[in-house]
This record gives structure tokens, sequence and C-alpha cells, in this order.
């Protein structure tokens, strides 16, 4: 069992982290996962998550690819199995660790469904025979897409916090799976909504290579989760950072898959405001356009119908506004986070290319657009500057732009009050 109490006691072991390494490299040179796991049979025993989550990192940060990590991660924790269902958690119901767990059984539910689904469907011989289980399909298509609430809190939080420990590359791993198999999950969804148009041999064959992906990749992904990432977290985390990620997940939200349990209910944490650094005239931060108290500067800022975004030179965000209606999520977890933790890894190139091109002055704007949920959002970065020129951070703008692309014509204030 996890000692989510004392977190500091798994540091003061001997950590055969080395065993680890020695599995990972033998098998990326080719070695059979059964001759290792009998090799190591002995020394495999006392190998707990924590060790497996810094030994990737530290493959890593040596110069193995995540994607070649990616694919050894499957072999390997199968080595590891027997020696990882030893360390089963075990935490409070109203733990955050708890309810991404409880939320796993929802979804492995939803994927034996699926998986029972689409094989009726493979061995049927035209629509009419499988009506009802395509409109099941539909049903578990769409609830599978509420998994991204989930994953939401993960990226925006547990990783987070993470990332203060120093364990980046797990999360990074984990997040790069969250966003293919969101793309896969698309797929299914588009699958459903265009079948008609299809012969029904075709619409099979499609539905399990998508649908069978999907089960394989995700029910793959809960276990690296439930049994290597949620462990090394409560290794590492202490109760009050629990109780910070716990009240930031409530602030963000849960989904279909999360159970109604007392845990749900709010959770209060007690947090000392950071000293405002400023300097301070009767109460008023001095600007040189004008001065304004810290309560007006901080509701002018949520009042902006903008979200914004602020990371400093050093490449770590400092601060986020409160907009009434987000567009993207925050959270305070992410307040002193590295940038490029924020995106997903396959972007994270870009985003440094960006930022540099704007400290350098390459570009005096970045400016984005996507769609998302039929509406159209427009994201925009601008280097920051001090009054002498010097580059002190950069600042994301983002907006929902769906109704200010509709307007025509003039709406003028005098029009207002006639």
């Amino acid at each position: 069992m996890v000692d989510v109490d004392n977190p500091k006691e798994f540091n003061s072991k001997p950590k055969p982290k080395h065993i680890i390494k020695e599995i990972i490299k033998q098998l990326h040179e080719g070695k059979k996962p059964e001759e290792l796991k009998e090799r190591f049979r002995e020394v495999l025993r006392d190998i707990g998550p924590t060790e497996i989550a810094q030994v990737e990192q530290e493959l890593i940060n040596e110069g193995m690819p995540r994607d070649e990590i990616r694919k050894l991660c499957d072999v390997h924790l199968a080595i590891l199995k027997e020696s990882l269902n030893k360390h089963k958690v075990q935490v409070e119901p109203d733990h955050p660790i708890h309810v991404f767990m409880e939320e796993h059984k929802a979804i492995q539910q939803s994927l034996e469904e699926l998986k029972e689904l689409i094989n009726k469907v493979k061995s049927a011989e035209n629509f009419e025979q499988v009506n009802e289980e395509i409109l099941r399909l539909k049903k578990i298509a769409d609830k599978l897409m509420e998994v991204e609430n989930h994953n939401t809190r993960e990226e925006n939080v547990l990783f987070s916090y993470l990332e203060k420990h120093g364990i980046t590359e797990p999360p990074a791993i984990m997040w790069t799976e969250h966003n293919e198999l969101k793309e896969k999950k698309k797929q299914l969804i588009k699958l459903f909504d265009t079948y008609n148009a299809l012969q029904f041999r075709n619409f099979a064959k499609q539905l399990g290579e998508v649908g069978e992906y999907i089960i394989e990749a995700l029910s793959g992904h809960i276990y690296k989760e439930n049994n290597v990432l949620y462990p090394a977290a409560l290794r590492v985390m202490t109760k009050e950072e629990w109780k910070e990620i716990k009240k930031q997940c409530d602030e963000l939200g849960y989904c279909c898959f999360t159970p109604e349990l007392p845990r749900m209910q709010k959770t209060t944490v007690e947090t000392k405001g950071d000293v405002l650094k400023m300097p301070l005239r009767n109460g008023l931060i001095d600007f040189e356009t004008g001065s304004l108290t810290k309560e007006e500067m901080e509701g002018l800022l949520n009042a902006l119908p903008v979200d914004i975004t602020f990371v400093d030179a050093t490449g770590r965000v400092r601060y986020f506004n409160k907009a009434e209606e987000r567009v993207f999520p925050r959270t305070k977890a992410i307040i002193g986070r590295k940038v490029e933790n924020c995106h997903p890894p396959k972007s994270v190139h870009i985003v440094n290319q960006v930022i540099d091109d704007l400290k350098n002055g390459r570009r005096k704007s970045a400016d984005f657009w996507i769609d998302m949920n039929q509406r159209k959002i427009y994201i925009r970065y601008f280097p920051v500057r001090n009054p002498k020129g010097e580059y002190i951070g950069i600042i994301e703008a983002t907006s929902d732009i769906t109704d200010i692309k509709k307007i025509e014509d003039e709406r003028r204030l005098m029009n207002e009050i006639q």
C-alpha cells in the first residue's frame, strides 16, 4: 500500500533504478521480454512505480527518444506487472486520485460494452440486423468524448504538480496519449455521422479498426496511470498539495464518468495571497497612465472578454485572469509551470519557436485560430517589454470570435438610446 501520509519515506530506501534502466535498454536492443523477466525476477519484486517514472525520465534525459520509451512502455510494464500489483493505492473517497481511479472504472465498463457491440456488428450481414447496436455505439462514442474532461483535470492540475516535483516526462507521455486517443475518438464519432453513405462491410471494417484501437490503447493508458503515474504522485506530494489539487479539480468540474459521492463537495483551502510587490500610495498602484487599487486592477482584468495568460522572461507562467467564460481551463496549479509543459508534447517545438521569434523581434505577434465545439477560437501571442524595450515575457490572449464574425453594417452608441 502506498503511504500517502509520508511521501518522503520512499526516498530513504535504496532504489534499484539501474535494474529497470537495464531492462528497458535491453528491450530497446531487441531482447525477449520473457528472458529478461526470468533473469531479473528476484530484484523485480521490490521495484515500485516511482522508480519506473524516474527511470523513464532519466532515459529521456540521456537521449532516448520519447516515442521509443512509449513503444517499450507496455512491454516493460508487462515485465514489472507482478511487482506493480503489490503497490496498490488506498486513499480516502474525497481524494483526487480516488476520483480519477473511479472514473477509470466507469470508462473501462464503456470499453467492455464497446468491444461487445463491435463484435456483434462484425458478425452481422447488414445494417438492419444491428440498428439497435449502432444507436448504442453512438451513445458510447459521445460518452467517450467526455473523457476529455477527465484528461483536462490531469493535464492542468495533476501534471503541473508532478512537474513541480521534477516528474516531467511521464506526464508528457500521458498527454501525448491523450491527444492520440482524442483524434481516434473523433474518428469514431465521424464514422457514425457518415455511416449511411458507406457499404455495411466497409463500415464494419472501419468500426473494428478504430474501435479496437481505442479499446486497447485506452485500457493500456488507464493501467499505466493507475499503476505508475498515480502511485508516483502519491509518493511525492503532501497532504496540503492534494487539498489544493482537489479544489482546482472542483473548479474545472467533472464528467458523466464521475460517480456521485460525498467527495464532490467543494473543498475550502486556506491560502496566503501573494504580497503585491508594486509600489503603493494610499492603497493605489501607480502606473505611467494612472493609478488603480489591487481590487480594481484584478476586477478590470477579469472583466475583459478575453483569456489572458502571462509567461515571464524565464518561460514560467506567472499569471492568468479569471474571465467569466474562459475558452481554455486554467487553475492555480499552472503558476510557476514551464510554458512548454502547458502544451501537448507534439507542439512544444512550435511554442518555443514562436516565443523565440517574439522575444527577438522577428515577429510582432503570432495569431492562430481553431474550431472548437462549433465555435471559432482566436489565439494571439504578444511580446511584453519594459520601458527600456527589454523583453520581460509574453502574453497569450484567447477569445471566442464566433459572434464577432457575424457582425455586419453598423451599430452606433446613439442607436442604442433611440
